[in-house]
């Protein structure tokens, strides 16, 4: 993909900023003085999709995470929001079936097993769930764990663990 033209890049910026002033509006202001041209550039969508993020315009963010995966596939970015936003929308298991396509693609990045780890023990699969947790703990174990810290898709895996900790006698 080319780099963006300077003051594209200058508005990409400028919403980066925004958003690291949690202003969504603004920084979606800025996105929309980029050329139409570019409107497709990677580094654009990224943005777009933190927008609609921090809008919790999950729709919006399904929509754009699409449009990432298109535009760069060998990001896993797009694969990884598209299949958060879908999780948001209590898609679930498509949001599993998803990032589950991409994960040998992307077996370096503990953001995906980790991710599939979290859709899983949402759906009740606690076993799959516990070895997904491992292999993102083997990529990258201390990410993992301040992530994992108070995850709330996380918790049917803890109290399966605390149960196992402390069985019934």
């Amino acid at each position: 993909m080319n780099p963006l033209e300077p003051v594209d890049d200058h508005h990409l910026r400028a919403a980066e900023g925004w958003l690291d002033l949690n202003n969504p509006v603004e920084a979606l202001g800025e996105l929309e003085q980029i050329a139409p041209e570019h409107l497709d550039h990677p580094d654009v969508l990224e943005r777009f999709w933190l927008v609609h993020a921090k809008e919790e315009d999950w729709t919006a963010c399904v929509k754009t995470a699409e449009l990432l995966v298109q535009s760069a596939p060998e990001r896993p970015g797009g694969w990884i929001h598209r299949s958060y936003a879908l999780h948001e929308l209590n898609r679930t298991e498509e949001a599993y079936d998803q990032l589950n396509a991409a994960r040998e693609v992307f077996s370096d990045d503990w953001l995906i097993p980790y991710n599939l780890a979290c859709y899983l023990a949402q759906m009740g699969r606690l076993n799959e769930a516990a070895r997904e947790l491992y292999e993102a703990l083997r990529i990258n174990s201390n990410a993992v764990k301040h992530a994992a810290a108070n995850d709330p898709d996380l918790e049917p895996l803890r109290q399966r663990i605390d149960e196992l900790r402390s069985p019934d006698d």
